[in-house]
């Protein structure tokens, strides 16, 4: 025990900047979005067209908060939106600036999983604001979750389109919460519709995010753990086979397998392509899924979809895969 506390010390002061994975910290909610807020706008990952810019602004603008832009917004070094250092800076600015109440990434794309090893935890520990985005920047929500116990926000881009369905989420989550408030079956899941993988009801807190950024989280410092947790997973663009593919690498190396249950949202492109041997989405998750002791249910409403929820990480939440539901059982912020 002394030595693995002696190397955890030894493996931060070599200049990490972020404590090993066995530290975790109690939860901590942030303040709520009030009206009038002041929302940073950053992309920690890619980089971000005129167009999605300036749809980003509209988004924040007519949800009537005021706007601050990070330095690196608009700057673009090939796929990232700036080089790391000046991505970072503006991650840690958006946390200290106290003008500041809350952070929304534009985008995702690539990049986020680069700064874990240099980002300050203790910095946005000292300042905790609800931080909001999905796809790569799932792997900031499973970092700052496990090294400051800040409760973050899985949620649509700024950039996205933000039809009612996904401003109702985000005002029941974020601005006014409700609890207990119920995600039903999502509409848009239509290929393959929403279905009951494995019956039954669990709790558990919350976690999970972008399946490709959870595998890619795995054997680093970040690794996530699932241990009787509701995991919820969603991905696009990718094959059936690779869907395989990550969902074998979490099984074979996280204890996924002793989550309390598997809420799985919408999957969006992942249909078998140029007529390959293939198969299906839906064959694919039972393959790799249907064995698990927990319920499991596919469909919900989050992933690279327009009408999205925002998930609060870590709070706690039934999963009924029977009516395809998941249930927030307490409120993400105060």
């Amino acid at each position: 025990m002394e030595k693995t506390l002696l190397g955890a010390v030894g493996w931060w002061l070599a200049g990490s900047g972020s404590w090993p994975s066995l530290h975790r910290s109690p939860r901590h909610r942030p303040a709520c979005l009030r009206p009038g807020a002041t929302v940073a706008l950053i992309a920690p990952a890619g980089p971000v067209s005129e167009e999605r810019l300036q749809r980003a602004l509209s988004n924040i603008a007519g949800l009537g908060y005021r706007v601050r832009e990070g330095q690196a917004l608009r700057r673009r070094y090939g796929y990232l939106a700036g080089e790391d250092a000046e991505r970072l800076r503006d991650l840690h600015w958006a946390f200290t600036d106290p003008e500041v109440d809350a952070i929304w990434c534009a985008r995702g794309g690539y990049g986020a999983t680069r700064l874990l090893p240099h980002v300050d935890f203790r910095l946005i520990a000292r300042n905790p604001k609800p931080f909001m985005g999905y796809s790569d920047i799932t792997a900031l929500h499973i970092a700052i979750g496990q090294r400051t116990g800040l409760i973050t926000f899985h949620a649509p881009g700024a950039s996205a389109e933000l039809p009612p369905e996904t401003l109702q989420h985000l005002g029941a989550v974020l601005t006014a919460p409700q609890t207990p408030y119920t995600l039903s079956a999502s509409p848009a899941a239509t290929d393959p519709t929403p279905m009951t993988l494995r019956p039954g009801k669990a709790s558990g807190p919350l976690i999970g995010g972008n399946l490709s950024l959870l595998a890619a989280l795995v054997g680093t410092p970040f690794q996530p753990s699932f241990r009787g947790k509701i995991a919820f997973l969603e991905d696009v663009g990718e094959q059936p086979y690779r869907i395989d593919r990550l969902l074998t690498q979490l099984l074979q190396t996280t204890d996924l397998r002793k989550a309390a249950g598997i809420a799985l949202g919408t999957f969006v492109d992942c249909a078998p392509k140029n007529g390959d041997f293939s198969l299906s989405l839906v064959e694919t998750l039972r393959l790799c899924l249907g064995e698990l002791d927990m319920p499991i249910a596919y469909g919900l409403p989050f992933g690279h979809m327009n009408e999205q929820a925002t998930l609060p990480y870590s709070i706690r939440a039934e999963l009924d895969a029977n009516a395809i539901a998941l249930t927030l059982l307490e409120p993400a912020c105060r």
